[in-house]
């Protein structure tokens, strides 16, 4: 009896940009020509991603568990050959001179420990099917027999906290919930995903979107709630046709409407379109955008849970949170190890999605999982909790990533956004580009927030170009802890985060731009001039073909020049150069 081999191509969003579907099309069309001459039957599924988003499109063989990167639709013919034969060594991962054959002995994945990721990169997100025979659903059939407290029960003993960056018990949640006899009660999904560098929810949602429906239908359960939205912003246009496909598949097999798997119990899901307003991630906020109104958020003296959406009870959970339920009812709280999703971007090396325990230090992440710097630079900082995070730098690489100690050292968890910089980022700049961003997503309502970003914006703007004095440091420290003071919610009083996190471990550089009107990092134009370094230029010509205005010269092989009245110091050269032959000087 011939073999069988199962060629699964990640087809997540990033794949997908890099050509994963046309890979997919062309191992197809060669397992067509080949089917007389290759003695395994084989056939092509498209996964969501799976995890190394730098290094797709990724193609792995099932049983055999080989994993191919950086695929082609010209290695189309090799992969097909190799079913039979010897892997396609080119296409292996390889480290230190090593080729990783199978995934399992990928540092990437070597020390994670996934649970809403498990089938991701597995399975075919748009078919339920694929999710059911994986073990999905499993949880639901569990709950049906349950009473709603129990269920709760078992999300508390799991000790689940919202993982969309406030870490609320998700049981006590549910329970206030449940409590209350107001009807009707709703569900909602944030999947309104909106920070920097972050695309875990994303990611979730159109490689497993049977997860997220199922975390729903059983919250649903647990609170008495007939009725659920999934809050997806508009960018995501993937991820909602996935969910919408999942939720057409589930009325068709009885999963969703009005008699649950023959249970009597009834729930309704409905996806809404986020339009791309940052603050609509804000709990009220988001429900105001429900029910048709501006973005805006709400004083918290009175609950969401108590008055939402409609001033009804109303739960609103994010997209990890709910797609955690699942496990947590189908393994029993007990067994449930309490995990956090990253997206992991920026100066290291592996970027991608990554789920770890509770506790994993930022070192095992950054060198470890992420497999260190671009480069070997030296590391310099880790920003996390999106724009409203706060900057790590070396000395506390050590630290246990979980919702208190990040918040204790100025930083938080957020909903897991990790962007990682080398030694070639000016944290004052950094500050001021999240203050940017924040003051264009700010609704705007309340003065803290509103006044207290555009002035920390002002502020920084001018220390960046060499216009700052030393009282300015001790006035964006006053001006942030005001906004965690006196702001409305949860963005306006985190948005200094990026502020006094650098000032508290970064001081130093605010002081080179103040004093000595020189950029450390050679990243702030006005502070920045660049110069060849003649000793270490081999005349390679790359700086020459970077730079934007052609101001730099030079003979091949020979040492190159820059012509500071042309030269925009925008780093392109140096960026460009191998041999460390770009310096920077003060202006």
């Amino acid at each position: 009896m011939a073999k069988t081999e199962k060629i699964i191509v990640c087809c997540g969003t990033g794949c997908i940009a890099n050509g994963s579907l046309e890979v997919a099309d062309a191992l197809e069309k060669e397992i067509k020509r080949q089917k007389r001459k290759v003695k395994i039957v084989a056939h092509v599924e498209r996964s969501g991603c799976s995890g190394e988003c730098a290094r797709g499109p990724i193609v792995r063989l099932l049983p055999r568990d080989t994993v191919y990167y950086k695929v082609k639709t010209t290695d189309a013919k090799d992969i097909i050959d190799s079913l039979e034969g010897e892997p396609v060594k080119r296409l292996l991962h390889r480290q230190d001179g090593k080729f990783f054959e199978h995934m399992h002995e990928n540092p990437f994945h070597h020390k994670q420990h996934k649970l809403v990721l498990a089938s991701m990169g597995i399975i075919d997100p748009e078919s339920i099917d694929a999710y059911i025979e994986a073990g999905g659903y499993v949880g639901l059939k569990k709950a049906l027999k349950m009473k709603p407290e129990d269920i709760i029960k078992q999300v508390e003993i799991s000790g689940l906290r919202g993982k969309g960056g406030a870490g609320f018990p998700t049981a006590i949640k549910w329970r206030t919930a449940a409590g209350y006899d107001n009807f009707p009660k709703y569900i909602v999904c944030n999947g309104d995903e909106g920070d920097p560098g972050a695309f875990m929810d994303r990611s979730t949602m159109e490689g497993c979107p049977h997860s997220v429906i199922e975390g729903m239908i059983i919250g649903a359960l647990a609170i008495g709630a007939e009725k659920g939205y999934l809050y997806i912003r508009d960018e995501y246009a993937l991820a909602r046709q996935r969910i919408q496909k999942a939720i057409d598949d589930c009325k068709r097999k009885k999963i969703l409407g009005k008699n649950i798997l023959g249970s009597g119990k009834k729930l309704e899901l409905e996806i809404v379109r986020g339009g791309g307003a940052f603050v609509c991630g804000e709990s009220t906020a988001l429900m105001a955008s429900i029910e048709g109104r501006v973005g805006e958020p709400r004083a918290k003296y009175i609950r969401s849970v108590q008055r939402g959406l409609w001033d009804q009870p109303t739960v609103l959970n994010n997209v990890e949170t709910l797609a955690s339920i699942p496990v947590i009812l189908k393994d029993g709280g007990k067994k449930y190890t309490k995990t956090k999703v990253f997206a992991m971007v920026g100066k290291v090396k592996s970027t991608g999605l990554v789920e770890v325990p509770m506790g994993t230090t930022l070192r095992t992440l950054i060198y470890d999982i992420g497999g260190g710097i671009i480069g070997d630079r030296p590391f310099k900082a880790v920003q996390t909790g999106g724009p409203s995070g706060g900057c790590i730098p070396e000395k506390l690489l050590d630290l246990p990533v979980d919702f208190d100690t990040l918040s204790e050292h100025g930083a938080m968890m957020g909903s897991g956004g990790m962007i990682v910089m080398d030694d070639r980022s000016c944290m004052v700049e950094v500050a001021r580009y999240y203050v940017d961003f924040l003051c264009e997503e700010s609704c705007g309502k309340c003065t803290p927030c509103r006044e207290g970003l555009r002035q920390m914006r002002e502020i920084l703007t001018r220390i960046c170009e060499g216009k700052g004095e030393m009282e300015d440091i001790e006035m964006l420290k006053r001006i942030g802890n005001m906004m965690q003071d006196a702001s409305l919610c949860a963005l306006g009083k985190s948005a200094s985060n990026p502020v006094l996190s650098t000032i508290k471990y970064f001081r130093s550089e605010y002081v080179a731009h103040i004093k000595e009107h020189r950029c450390p990092a050679g990243v702030c134009p006005k502070l920045t001039k660049f110069v060849v370094n003649k000793d270490k230029c081999r005349g390679c010509c790359a700086c020459s073909r970077a730079c934007p205005t052609d101001a730099i010269k030079g003979k091949p092989k020979l040492p190159h020049k820059i012509n500071t009245k042309k030269c925009i110091s925008c780093g392109s050269c140096r960026e460009a150069c191998r041999f460390d032959a770009i310096e920077t000087k003060g202006r």
